[in-house]
């Protein structure tokens, strides 16, 4: 039997005219019936002459007339989305001076194991370091008491929600600065999609008796690496430093207003509202934290300075935390500027 397809020849149809052409596809169609329509197909989408084209599609058209048309095209498979994987265990650390905390994530296996990314997120950076990996339960416990042990701030269990919450946070920090995070956070990007970014602790009423009481946090060992930075104050400390050591004999009621007026400008320059916002999430965390490990007291005082500095109408002067966070970087840069500290040693750069 001959093959209709092959018994067509687009090369002679070029050329014709078009009542010549449907006569020939009519009576070619007629022949064959369902056996042309893959010869009219393929005239009708490939042929190089557009009247060859046209002849072709309207053959097609007399044919479905007559009830003969393609048999339809298999359906597309089905798309089957997958779930992102789900956090099953998380923890995070207290915030350091400079912003940055520790996050674990454990996120299921399909064997009872599963795979712990660990991250260190920043809130003025986003995320700055990634590691982790497929981990067995057994080991999970061993690293984790190893953990708490080594660690010098605090290391406590959260929701899965909360911890992948911040990490979607540093995200969003590396859009809005049109950065990147690390290179190996690739492998865990799918683990975060379409996660949206955590919402800061509720922060209570700024309560004037704990906020009066604040600068004492500073006492506390999870907090003491907590100041500005003191590079950004290198030269207002030079300033006190040559007020003290100045030959002009002035009394001490003047050198301590000029050193007041020194640290008030300090304060009023670092404490604009951005950095009071960023220091208010900080202190709102580490109450979070404080009350997670049992410890009420200086939970409520971190609450009522975060308070404070979140009011839109603040006033960081008033705030004994702010003074005592750039009262410690000015003392500090005295001590760089003396050659008894390394600047790298007390930097706040994350």
């Amino acid at each position: 039997m001959t093959d209709p397809v092959a018994s067509l020849d687009p090369a002679s149809l070029r050329g014709l005219p078009e009542d010549v052409l449907d006569e020939r596809l009519r009576a070619f169609a007629n022949e064959h019936g369902a056996g042309a329509l893959p010869a009219l197909s393929g005239l009708a989408e490939g042929a190089a002459d557009r009247a060859v084209r046209r002849a072709a599609k309207r053959a097609l058209y007399r044919l479905s007339q007559r009830g003969v048309m393609p048999a339809p095209p298999p359906p597309p498979p089905p798309v089957v989305q997958r779930r992102a994987p789900r956090a099953v265990r998380a923890w995070l650390s207290g915030i350091d001076g400079s912003g940055s905390r520790a996050a674990w994530i454990l996120f299921e296996g399909p064997y009872g194991g599963g795979a712990l990314c660990s991250l260190i997120l920043n809130d003025v950076v986003g995320i700055t370091e990634v590691a982790g990996g497929e981990i067995t339960k057994r080991r999970l416990e061993a690293e984790l008491a190893s953990l708490r042990a080594a660690q010098k701030l605090p290391w406590v269990e959260t929701e899965p929600a909360r911890a992948v919450g911040l990490v979607a946070e540093g995200l969003q920090i590396h859009r809005e600065r049109g950065t990147s995070p690390p290179s190996e956070f690739g492998r865990w990007q799918p683990f975060f999609a379409e996660v949206t970014a955590a919402e800061p602790p509720a922060a209570a009423v700024a309560d004037p008796l704990l906020l009066a009481r604040s600068a004492e946090l500073l006492a506390l060992p999870e907090m003491a690496g907590w100041f500005l930075d003191p590079e950004t104050v290198q030269s207002d400390a030079l300033e006190i430093q040559e007020a003290r050591q100045s030959r002009l004999v002035v009394s001490d009621q003047i050198k301590a207003e000029r050193q007041e007026a020194i640290l008030a400008r300090v304060v009023e320059r670092e404490f604009a509202p951005a950095a009071r916002r960023r220091w208010a999430r900080r202190l709102a965390e580490m109450s979070w934290i404080f009350s997670a490990t049992g410890r009420p007291e200086p939970a409520a005082t971190a609450s009522a300075a975060a308070a404070a500095f979140a009011e839109s109408e603040a006033e960081p002067l008033r705030h004994p935390l702010a003074r005592a966070l750039a009262q410690r970087a000015l003392e500090l840069a005295s001590e760089v500027a003396a050659g008894r500290l390394s600047a790298s040693d007390v930097s706040r750069k994350p």
